[in-house]
């Protein structure tokens, strides 16, 4: 990894960071608010309704995937002309895309909500309005997708921060609006979303066009790029389909099986929680997922070995540090952060969170499988095995085993998936997998397990309270510092820790 690429990715991930503080205290403050307005039934009907949309978007998710990595290869590459031919035809792509989704919404989506779905009495007419304004939302958002990909792809992480704070701080004020309401609440929640994404899209089309050239749509049709495309975007809706099967058709299947929307309202805060700290991870994977596209571009597969390899490492233990004292601590931090805690929550975050530190360990291994574009017998495999999650979790739940049984559920099939991931990577890239498993995986678990004493011992020895609070995610900071640096480091990363110490020392002298 060059020096100049070091740079870029600290300073873009420094720039990602910023944006995740205040989206995390936005983040908290906004579900706390939401949660008190709506009340559980209607905060279980949101999150539930507004997954059945989500599971529509398997085709988007499959596209975007698609556009991000010709996106990143071009630029890779140098060919500006390729650059604008993708963008024209993602364009085509999506708007038909949009027009496809809202009828299967219309017709499939509809009739699931009325005919199958749990919804408490009096409030099946609300949740058909979310359903539409999520309809909308979805629309308008699938149209930004070539936009945010072109961004992402040259590294403008500053532009795409302050986008996303708007988008959070303007549903914060929406909430805060809603909390005032004296009408159906709920109804007019979904209804105010749908503004602020009609002005991301619009502030993302008028960034775009100023600043980058390929961005300036033509009326072209390109056979070959359009069926690489959809050839690539086929074959990933397989990946996608699974991933989303085992979040919101899970979801689904536990409101099924529940009996109402409560569960899904802990499920949703659960996730809510996880997605917040995952930010830290995200934030950093952004940064980083460019550059290992690029190395593969240009034939550097070395230098992307490595990159991997650190970068692996590096997002877990920065998750592992922020979650372990939530694990330990997660009944006071609820409580204080929602007052109202409904049942189910602790024990749902708990695992998710769990799970969030299981499947991390694969990030940088997806991310160098999409840039080979040699994803037709990886996504049936992989997809297949994630697959697993829904008639799994389904079966489990009508035999009546506890809702948080899905996700145990998804921790092991999510290492099943990482050994098949290796096992193409190693075909396709000359991966070093024995090296990854002893160097990278066997050394996570290790640090993680020895990072787990200190913290143990002072939550099963010191009394519940806001002391134990403190003084616990004091021992947590400390004790995870110290195994990663002595445990979890190699000699080379030591020495670069050391040398970002003495450079930090060095600078507050000066001052």
């Amino acid at each position: 990894m060059t020096d100049s690429s070091t740079r870029r990715i600290a300073k873009n991930t420094g720039l990602l960071y910023m944006r995740m503080l205040v989206m995390m205290v936005i983040s908290f403050i906004t579900a706390r608010v939401m949660l008190k307005a709506l009340g559980v039934d209607n905060y279980g009907i949101n999150n539930v309704v507004g997954g059945l949309v989500s599971m529509f978007s398997m085709l988007s998710a499959s596209l975007s995937g698609a556009v991000s990595r010709f996106f990143t290869f071009g630029l890779g590459k140098g060919d500006m002309k390729h650059l604008r031919e993708v963008f024209s035809t993602s364009i085509n792509i999506h708007v038909v895309l949009a027009v496809v989704v809202i009828i299967a919404i219309e017709t499939v989506g509809v009739w699931f909500l009325n005919h199958r779905m749990v919804i408490p009495d009096g409030r099946l007419g609300a949740a058909n309005w979310v359903l539409q304004c999520s309809t909308i939302i979805f629309a308008i958002n699938l149209l930004s997708v070539p936009y945010r990909a072109a961004i992402i792809a040259h590294e403008r992480m500053s532009a795409f921060a302050y986008l996303t704070i708007f988008d959070a701080t303007a549903k914060l004020l929406i909430v805060c609006a809603v909390y005032y309401y004296g009408g159906d609440k709920l109804k007019l929640l979904a209804a105010l979303n749908i503004l602020p994404a009609i002005i991301s899209q619009v502030i993302y089309w008028r960034y775009c066009k100023r600043n980058f050239v390929e961005c300036s749509y033509q009326r072209v049709y390109d056979k070959k790029l359009f069926g690489e495309i959809f050839s690539f975007a086929g074959w990933n809706f397989i990946g996608n389909t699974a991933g989303l099967m085992k979040n919101e058709g899970v979801n689904v299947t536990i409101n099924l099986f529940t009996g109402g929307t409560a569960v899904n309202a802990a499920r949703g805060i659960a996730m809510q929680v996880n997605g917040v700290v995952m930010q830290f991870i995200s934030n950093f994977t952004m940064a980083l997922n460019p550059q290992i596209i690029k190395d593969y571009a240009a034939g550097q597969l070395e230098r992307m070995h490595k990159l991997m390899f650190q970068g692996t490492k590096l997002s877990y233990y920065i998750f592992m540090v922020l979650s372990v004292p939530i694990i330990f601590e997660i009944e006071l931090f609820l409580h204080v952060w929602l007052g109202e805690v409904p049942e189910h929550t602790v024990l749902f975050t708990r695992l998710v969170l769990v799970l969030s530190l299981a499947e991390i360990v694969s990030h940088t291994l997806i991310t160098a499988q999409t840039a080979t574009g040699k994803i037709k017998v990886y996504q049936m495999v992989v997809g297949g095995i994630l697959l697993l999650n829904l008639p799994i979790s389904y079966l489990l739940l009508r035999w009546g085993w506890f809702p948080e049984v899905t996700v145990v559920v998804a921790i092991i099939v999510s290492q099943l998936c990482l050994v098949a991931r290796l096992w193409f990577l190693r075909r396709m890239i000359d991966f070093p997998v024995r090296r990854f498993v002893t160097e990278v995986y066997c050394r996570v678990v290790v640090v993680t397990l020895l990072a787990l004493i200190v913290p143990g011992i002072c939550y099963m020895l010191m009394p519940e309270g806001y002391v134990r609070f403190f003084v616990l995610c004091g021992l947590s900071l400390l004790s995870s510092a110290a195994t990663i640096y002595f445990v979890g480091c190699n000699r080379e990363e030591r020495a670069l820790v050391g040398k970002a110490i003495d450079s930090i020392i060095a600078k507050i002298r000066r001052r």
